[in-house]
């Protein structure tokens, strides 16, 4: 056996370990590859146990509740302690693990494979099984092209991409590659398919006689506890502060646990709608921090579009990835090593619009079923409904309430707006399962192990948009510009809190996040905590207006998809037409997202 002992920035594509005797003919992890762009990436933590034919690598930075398990993580290395406790407790050993990891153990007199990644999905592993070979790698790209693998890319997932503006889990962009969902493990014996299950899920036993006080104050002991965990004094640490309500809090309570203000790093734009400076100023003075401002420009745009692409190992449509870049790339240039994002806080504690707004139309399920049968016919059929507003508008709060969750999230999907068969070329369309994403998106909205509405919504978060859109766009940004990222909002104790709390807790009445504000009043400013959500936008489809540079790499890209037999160029034309005709912002997302793939492509084909 052997193993590189240290990935490091100078060397991101190979850390490889080959084991024998294991009934596998080859098995090798790839700790990162990120392309050839410079990046920082946590140790890798490797461990060989030669008496057990046992090897472990572990990636990230694990924490171990068990006194003894985390001793021998001190002074011997994370690796050391899973083989510990890989002895003692086999594949159970994962309940014994917190904080952000990817694992990889190898045990040849057991003649088994085991991998699995962290709670929240912050680590990232992908695996493909060639015959009696397991190739395994934090990137899908790095297994994709492994001699053994030679893997091309899927058309079905260019398909969810297109849906999903990201490759929803477990699938990637190449095929026969796959990768884990938050908290799962995939074990593999022999020559035999991959077990693939989850080794945790969030509780939700709200109650226990906490009252709403106690509750608040123990909110902030844990935030507090989860930002101290992701602090040391050693590196140079700052924060992403956009003037919302996470990364507030995070900035807030890091100048807390260091001592002195927080250094801060915040994004802008000159383009009206889109520009959230003034909020991030005003918990910057609320706090004192160190600030660090840049206004993003149309002309970086053409350094990171390209950039992007190259960057990640899978298409990736998420247009605030360019302004979290320049975020991370400034952070990086001011001596920072480390830098905490305030991602989580939405999918645990109730932040997204659409829990509100979803949930009023769940209340017509509650209108008894003999009653809706009367009363459909009559809003549905009323004679020129669609000239009177009321009518119109009763109409369609019918149309969509009919439609169950999780299905009526995506009624606004792009790719409901056109018949499939208009957007797509045939050959294509007949190649992929175009229900696979609603599949996918059931499958974790019915997984969640509450049956309330507003928390299954948080679990398809949790298990989607978190780990496969946000921490994706964020990590792979900061490893780009060279700085680590870490989320004190994702610390395994306070989202095991948040399944203490009710769901009226987190959203009722339209009012989102309710104990979580509760608890920050005093310690925020009253403005950030009353604030609309905004979210970290990008004016690309202004800006595409009239920028020349930025409409030629555009236009270019989006020439070359129309000739790849996959998007027909009708649609195509369709979509500048209407860019043009004063929906420049609607549908520059949906232009964003087709350039991304064509220059994705172009670095992977």
């Amino acid at each position: 056996m052997n193993f590189d002992e240290r990935v490091t920035s100078h060397d991101p594509l190979r850390a490889m370990l080959a084991a024998e005797g294991l009934g596998l003919t080859d098995v090798q992890i790839q700790a990162s590859e990120i392309g050839m762009i410079a990046c920082t990436y946590p140790a890798c933590s490797t461990a060989t146990d030669l008496g057990a034919g046992c090897v472990a690598a572990v990636l990230g930075r694990p924490r171990w509740p068990d006194a003894d398990l985390r001793e021998r993580a001190e002074t011997e290395g994370h690796a050391a302690a899973a083989l510990v406790a890989w002895r003692k407790s086999g594949n159970d050993m994962l309940q014994a693990m917190r904080g952000n990891f990817a694992l990889v153990l190898i045990d040849t007199r057991q003649r088994c494979a085991l991998l699995a990644i962290d709670r929240t999905g912050i680590e990232r592993l992908c695996f493909a099984r060639v015959g009696g070979a397991l190739v395994f790698s934090t990137s899908a790209r790095a297994v994709a092209r492994h001699p053994l693998t030679a893997a091309a890319v899927n058309p079905q997932a260019l398909y969810e991409y297109l849906y999903c503006h990201m490759v929803p889990s477990p699938d990637t962009a190449f095929s026969g590659v796959e990768k884990l969902l938050p908290a799962e493990c995939a074990t593999f014996t022999g020559s035999t398919p991959a077990k693939r299950s989850f080794y945790w899920q969030l509780a939700y036993d709200a109650g226990g006689g906490a009252n709403d006080a106690m509750l608040r104050q123990r909110f902030l002991d844990l935030t507090e506890q989860a930002v101290a965990r992701q602090y040391d004094a050693r590196q140079p640490t700052g924060a992403f502060l956009s003037g919302g309500t996470d990364s507030s809090t995070v900035s807030g309570m890091l100048g807390k646990v260091a001592g002195v203000p927080a250094k801060t790093f915040s994004i802008g734009f000159e383009a009206e709608g889109f520009d959230e400076l003034e909020y991030a100023r005003l918990t910057a003075r609320h706090f004192g921090t160190e600030t660090n401002e840049y206004y993003v420009t149309a002309d970086d745009l053409i350094e990171a579009m390209p950039l992007i692409a190259a960057a990640y190992d899978e298409p990736f449509g998420n247009a605030s990835a360019a302004p979290t870049y320049f975020c991370a790339k400034m952070a990086r240039e001011r001596g920072i090593e480390v830098v905490l994002a305030g991602d989580g806080g939405d999918e645990f504690f109730g932040g997204n619009e659409r829990y509100a707004k979803q949930g009023v139309f769940e209340h017509y399920h509650r209108v008894p079923l003999p009653l809706r049968r009367l009363l459909e016919p009559m809003v549905m059929n009323f004679p020129l409904g669609q000239s009177i507003l009321p009518v119109r508008k009763a109409q369609s709060y019918v149309r969509q309430a009919r439609i169950p969750l999780p299905d009526r999230m995506e009624t606004y999907n792009f790719l409901h707006r056109n018949p499939l068969q208009e957007i797509f070329e045939p050959e294509f369309l007949v190649s992929v399962d175009t229900g696979r994403p609603l599949q996918l998106a059931r499958e974790a909205y019915f997984r969640c192990a509450s049956p309330e509405m507003v928390e299954r919504m948080m679990h398809l978060d949790h298990k989607i948009t978190l780990a496969d859109n946000d921490l994706r766009k964020v990590t792979r940004m900061c490893e780009a510009a060279g700085v680590e990222v870490r989320f004190p909002l994702l610390d395994d104790d306070l989202v095991e809190f948040s399944g203490h709390l009710t769901p009226r807790q987190k959203v009722d009445k339209g009012r989102l996040r309710v104990l979580f504000k509760d608890a920050l009043r005093g310690f925020l400013p009253d403005a950030t905590i009353t604030k609309s959500k905004h979210g970290f936008g990008l004016p690309f489809g202004i800006w595409l207006e009239d920028h020349a540079p930025l409409k030629a790499l555009t236009d270019d890209a989006i020439d070359s998809l129309g000739r790849r037999g996959i998007v027909k160029p009708d649609y195509l034309a369709l979509l500048r037409r209407e860019h043009a005709s004063g929906h420049a912002s609607y549908y520059g997302v949906m232009i964003w997202v087709l350039v991304e793939l064509e220059l994705w492509l172009r670095a992977n084909s």
